[in-house]
C-alpha cells in the first residue's frame, strides 16, 4: 500500500517554484535566466493573466462558454449542474462524454506513469501500484498547460477549430496588452507560440493559484487541532480508514503526507470499479460504445492494451459533498448512493445494474466481460457474492457521508 507523501510530484509549470537562474520559457518577454524573485513575479503575472482568460467566454467558438462555465468557482471549480455531461461546441449543442471534474487540488498530481513503485517500510521489495498520475479522468495530460489545451480545442467543449482561432480571440481580448507584456510584443505574430503561451497562463492559474488549493475545510482545522468533529463524523472517519470496512483511505489518502502536506484524499492512481452504464449520456445510446478510460476512446496511446481498459483516475474527495453527479459518467446523483455502491456492488448487484430479458442481472454493464479481470476487488468488495452481508450497514454509510461533509472548503460552505 502506498504511503502518504511518497507519490512523485509533477513538473507543474508554476514559475515561483523555479530555482534561481532558471531560464524563461520560449516566447517570454523575459529572455535568459531568471532570479527567484523574477520567477515569482512572472508567476504572479501569469496567474493574473490566466485568471482573466479562465472567465472569458470569447475564447470559445460560441462566444458564450468560458472555462468557468463548467468549472464554477462557486462549486469548487466543478459543475454547478447535476447533468452527467455538459453541452459545448460552436452552437452549445454538442454533448460531452464524461462528467466534469473539479479543478481543485490538482497541483500535487504527479505526471502519469504506467508503473509506480512504492518501497515498503521494511526490506528491499517494492510494490507496483500500476498506472498512476496525470490529469483528467484518464490521466492523459501531465501538466496544467496540457490539460488547458484540451477544452479549448475539443469539439464538444469550447469548440475552437484550431489554435489560430484561439489566438485570434486573444488578439481582441481586453487583456491583449497584458498578454504581450508577459510573452513578448510580437507574440501574436507567431500563432503557435501564442497558443502555447495561453495554455501556460491558464495552467499557471489553475495549478498555482491558492484559489485551487485553500486547505480550509473543517477536517484541515481538525488536523491542526483547531476544530472538533462530531461523534458521527469521527465514526465515519474510522470507517473510512478501516481496512475491513470502508477501506476508502487505501485510495483516498486521509492522513498528512510525510512532509507535512495536508492529505490530498487521492493516491492519484487509476482503477476500475465498473460504475453502472449511464443512459443519460448520449454517446451511450450506441450499444457498441464503451468509455474504457485509460485504453480509450479519448486517450489513444494505450489503445489495444486490454489490461488498462476500464481504469479511471481516483479523484480527490475534497469538496465531494458539493457534487451533484459522481464518478466519470455522472451515474449517481447523491453522495450516499456513491458510498452505498461501494458497500454492495457485489453483494447486491441487482440494486445497481439493470436486468437482462431473462431476469438475470446485467452486472458490470458498462464494462465488457473481456476486461472484468481489471476490476478492483479490494475491500469493501473483497470477493463478496450476491446475498452476502454488505461491507457497510446503512448507519455506517451515513457516518461516512457525514465525515465526507467535513472536507468542504470554508469558502464553499453554504453552497
Amino acid at each position: 500500500m502506498e504511503k502518504p507523501g511518497d507519490r512523485p510530484r509533477s513538473g507543474i509549470d508554476i514559475g515561483f517554484a523555479a530555482p534561481a537562474n532558471t531560464a524563461a520559457p520560449a516566447g517570454s518577454a523575459h529572455p535568459g535566466p531568471m532570479s527567484r524573485q523574477e520567477a515569482f513575479a512572472r508567476a504572479e503575472a501569469l496567474t493574473a493573466l490566466g485568471r482573466q482568460m479562465f472567465f472569458d467566454p470569447s475564447l470559445s467558438a460560441s462566444g458564450k462558454q468560458a472555462c468557468s462555465s463548467c468549472h464554477d468557482p462557486n462549486h469548487a471549480f466543478g459543475p454547478a449542474s447535476a447533468s452527467p455531461v455538459e453541452m459545448g461546441g460552436p452552437n452549445l449543442d454538442q454533448p460531452g462524454q464524461r462528467a466534469v471534474p473539479s479543478l481543485r487540488y490538482l497541483q500535487a498530481a504527479p505526471a502519469f506513469t504506467e508503473h509506480f513503485y512504492d518501497s515498503e517500510d521494511e526490506g528491499d521489495e517494492s510494490v507496483d501500484n500500476g498506472p498512476t498520475g496525470g490529469l483528467t479522468w484518464d490521466g492523459r495530460a501531465d501538466h496544467g498547460k496540457d490539460q488547458a489545451r484540451i477544452p479549448l480545442l475539443s469539439p464538444f467543449e469550447m469548440g475552437n477549430k484550431d489554435e489560430g482561432a484561439v489566438v485570434a480571440a486573444l488578439r481582441k481580448a481586453p487583456y491583449a496588452d497584458a498578454f504581450k507584456a508577459a510573452f513578448g510584443a510580437d507574440v501574436f505574430e507567431h500563432p503557435q507560440d501564442a497558443f502555447d503561451a495561453a495554455v501556460e497562463a491558464l495552467g499557471t492559474f489553475e495549478q498555482s493559484s491558492a484559489d485551487f488549493y485553500p486547505y480550509s475545510s473543517r477536517y484541515d482545522a481538525f488536523l491542526a487541532g483547531k476544530a472538533q468533529l462530531s461523534a458521527q463524523e469521527l465514526r465515519g472517519r474510522a470507517l473510512f480508514e478501516d481496512e475491513n470496512k470502508g477501506n476508502c483511505a487505501s485510495c483516498h489518502l486521509s492522513e498528512p503526507a510525510n512532509d507535512g502536506e495536508p492529505p490530498q484524499f487521492t493516491d492519484f492512481g487509476l482503477i476500475a470499479i465498473a460504475v453502472p452504464r449511464n443512459p443519460a449520456i448520449p454517446a451511450n445510446a450506441d450499444p457498441g460504445y464503451f468509455d474504457l478510460g485509460l485504453c480509450g476512446p479519448l486517450r489513444t496511446d494505450f489503445k489495444g492494451r486490454p489490461e488498462y481498459c476500464g481504469l479511471f483516475k481516483t479523484p480527490t474527495l475534497r469538496n465531494v459533498a458539493l457534487r451533484k453527479s459522481f464518478f466519470h459518467n455522472g451515474y449517481f446523483h447523491t453522495l450516499r448512493e456513491a458510498v452505498a455502491f461501494y458497500a454492495s456492488r457485489d453483494s447486491d448487484p441487482g440494486r445497481w445494474y439493470p436486468k437482462n430479458a431473462d431476469g438475470t442481472v446485467n452486472k458490470f454493464d458498462d464494462l465488457p466481460k473481456a476486461y472484468w479481470a481489471n476490476l478492483n476487488t479490494d475491500p469493501p468488495f473483497n470477493g463478496k457474492k450476491p446475498g452476502d452481508k454488505p461491507a457497510l450497514t446503512d448507519a455506517e454509510i451515513d457516518d461516512i457521508v457525514a465525515f465526507l461533509g467535513t472536507l468542504t472548503d470554508a469558502d464553499q460552505a453554504g453552497q
